[in-house]
């Protein structure tokens, strides 16, 4: 079964998707993000990769992903790319991937692509309001890929929002079920709900 978990940046959706894990069966659960997607820039500069705006569905391969999707679908494994956010390229490591009998793929742009879109036997969207997602953003950012408390408020203001308003937000309605999350234990209480009413 392939779920796709989408929602803007800093929902939780990291969190909340290892959570889903949890309770299906990490030994059963696949976890597959859209962040080792991102298109292989090795002609530019670094500054003109820092200048590529990331949340933008053309800055993913998501027609490779999408034919990754339809492998594990069939049984079959992948040879799934990785990705530095430091230095804004691919890395040379590729991993072999099996697939499991439940198959999250998580990501704010995952919906946007109409042929990943309609493998999704379920989709969930998660939602936060926005300065919770700022904070969780700029926590994520900082201590994970290095970035300044100055480069992360810019980037959400010149960017994220307005990449958020037009390619993530439109596909809240889509979704089988939406998830709230302010406070994580009311979350995680919606996701549980959901998944033993309609999954499990």
């Amino acid at each position: 079964m392939i779920i796709g978990i989408s929602g803007g940046t800093g929902a939780g959706k990291t969190t909340l998707v290892n959570y889903v894990a949890e309770i299906l069966g990490k030994e059963e659960t696949l976890i597959l993000s859209q962040d080792r997607y991102y298109k292989h820039f090795p002609d530019l500069s670094f500054e003109e990769r820092c200048l590529i705006n990331f949340d933008h569905p053309d800055a993913l391969d998501l027609d490779l992903l999408t034919s990754h999707v339809v492998q594990l679908q069939k049984g079959k494994s992948i040879k799934s790319p990785s990705y530095s956010f430091e230095n804004h390229l691919r890395m040379d490591e590729i991993e072999v991937i099996h697939p499991k009998k439940y198959i999250l793929i998580e990501g704010i742009l995952v919906f946007t692509h109409a042929p990943l879109r309609d493998l999704f036997y379920y989709k969930v969207y998660i939602e936060a309001d926005i300065n919770k997602r700022v904070e969780r953003r700029m926590e994520r950012d900082i201590n994970a890929r290095g970035r300044t408390k100055e480069e992360v408020k810019a980037r959400f203001e010149n960017t994220l929002h307005a990449m958020h308003n037009q390619f993530i937000a439109p596909y809240l309605h889509t979704a089988n079920v939406v998830i709230i999350n302010n406070d994580l234990n009311v979350a995680k209480n919606q996701m549980q709900e959901w998944i033993a009413t309609t999954i499990k």
